[in-house]
This record gives C-alpha cells, structure tokens and sequence, in this order.
C-alpha cells in the first residue's frame, strides 16, 4: 500500500468503542495524567483535517490514549509515533490499530515514555506535532517538544481553553503571559477553533481549544535560556513595572533600569506590553554590560 493513501479498511472509534478498550485494560481514567479520551469521530476528523498533515510526515502524538486520534492521523501520513507515559495504555495500542486500521497498522511506532523526558526518538525525525496534550502538562511538554525537536515544522495541538487563549495570546492582551512569549520564540501562534466538552470521556470540566503553530526562524541576539530568565522574571510580579520587576534578575533596581534603557525598553512599563524581540533585546543588553564591565575589571 502507498505511504499517505487511506486505508478503505480504517474506522474511527466511537464512544461504546472506547468505553470497550479501555475495560479490557481495566482503566478508570486518570485526572493526575490528563485523561480524558475523544469519542467523536468527527472531531478526530476535523482535527487530522486542520492539522494539514500528508504522505510526507512524521507526525508526534502525545497522550494518543486509546487510540481516537492516532487512527485518524496513520492513513494520512507516512508514520506516527505516539508517546504515552500509561503503559497499560502504550502496550495496548497496537492492537487497537490492528482491529480498526490494519491496513497502516505497520505504520506506527509506540514509545511508553513521559514526553517531558523524551531527547530520542528512532527512525526519521518527527516533522509535526498533532497531539490532544495532557492538560496539566500541556505548555511544558510542548515547549521541551519544540526545543527538543528542530524538525517540527508545524503543530496543532488541543489543550484547555484558556491554556490555548494563553499560547497565542499578543503583547498587551489580559491573558498574555509567559507560555505566550515562549511559544513565539519557536513559531507563529494562532488560535484555531473549540473544541465541546461532549467529545470526551469523561467529560472535562473545562472547555478546549486548538492552537496552530508554524515554525519560525529563533530570534538572534541573546541565548534562548537567557531571554526565557528575563521572560520568568518579567512575569513573576507582572503587576509591578520591568524596573521592579527585572531588579532580582539584574541585581538591583538601577542594574535593571540601565539595562532596560540600554535596549531602548521603557523602566515604567510592564512585561504584559512586550514582544519575544524586546526580550532579546533586554536579554543581550545584560550581556553586552556583563562583557564590559570584564572587559574594565581587567
């Protein structure tokens, strides 16, 4: 069978589907691990539809549970792999993708890991990410996956509602915050629909959201670690203005105050009106006054 092309032989879990799997494991989900499964077909549909994935990709799933998602996305696409730290749930995969898809079965590839602490993956690098992410580890995993794998062109993920307001929230807006200005050091952040509380189960008690992301180009200047540390200090006390809030970064309000001013940022204003680029800038001033005062003390 040809890489990417539907499989006539594939169908979509239903919700006496998932209720039927997850009894054979004896799982009663776990709200410590996120779990919360999809039993619409038709949201799976929508999702592997937004997600744009083709003949081409490698796609990572996170969290692919019983396996509602996961079969929608092998019959378009040359591989999956699905990283799933339950491993009543990682060893009971394949078979599932055996009964409903056997005719891309071959196309999987399970990895009973935490996704937080994956560094390697075998075979062809992963070139999106689509993945129903664990609530309550959503942002972290997703920032360790974009870090971790360069090869991530695109992601669509689903997460909690006001997780995904957060993720692509602009400078200046009420919910702009630190998982904002991370997500657009990698790529270009955009809201992407809701997703009802209905399509799962159990039912969450939040709603959801889908997030998109596109690769982009890191900003250049300063060392990643170095502008998400201004980052967290910026947000720590994002009531308080950068001057106060950058002094225990910086090492006193006036050090914060001259390296603001030298990156051409604003002492009164706070880290909410900010940009990833003005971070940079901030970032790579506290750099360039760390070399020359070496450069004096020599």
């Amino acid at each position: 069978m040809v890489s990417g092309q539907p499989s006539a032989g594939s169908r979509l879990l239903g919700p006496a589907d998932v209720r039927r799997l997850a009894a054979a494991v004896g799982l009663r989900p776990s709200k410590s691990l996120g779990q919360n499964f999809v039993v619409d077909a038709n949201t799976v549909r929508r999702i592997v539809r937004m997600a744009g994935v083709g003949a081409r990709d490698v796609v990572l799933e996170v969290g692919p549970g019983l396996g509602s998602l996961t079969l929608g996305l092998l019959p378009e696409v040359s591989r999956v792999v699905a990283v799933e730290v339950d491993r009543r749930l990682a060893d009971s995969l394949p078979a599932t993708v055996r009964e409903f898809a056997p005719d891309v079965a071959d196309r999987l590839d399970v990895v009973a890991a935490d996704a937080l602490r994956i560094a390697y993956l075998r075979g062809e690098p992963p070139t999106a990410l689509v993945s129903n992410l664990p609530y309550n580890v959503a942002v972290p995993v997703l920032l360790h996956l974009l870090e971790t794998y360069p090869t991530l062109e695109r992601a669509l993920v689903m997460v909690q509602k006001e997780v995904a307001d957060r993720l692509a929230a602009v400078p200046g807006s009420r919910v702009y915050g630190v998982p904002s200005v991370k997500a657009a050091w990698y790529a270009h952040v955009r809201p992407a629909g809701t997703v009802g509380r209905t399509v799962f189960w159990p039912a969450p008690n939040v709603d959801s959201g889908l997030v998109a992301l596109e690769r982009r180009d890191a900003p250049s200047g300063a060392d990643r670690r170095e502008v998400f540390a201004v980052v967290d200090a910026a947000f720590a006390q994002r009531r308080k203005t950068l001057r106060a809030a950058l002094a225990g970064w910086a090492g006193s309000p006036a050090l914060a105050e001259e390296i603001l001013r030298r990156a051409g940022v604003d002492p009164g204003i706070r880290g909410e009106r900010l940009g990833v680029e003005d971070f940079v800038r901030i970032a790579a001033a506290a750099d360039a006054g760390r070399a020359t005062s070496g450069s004096r003390d020599r």
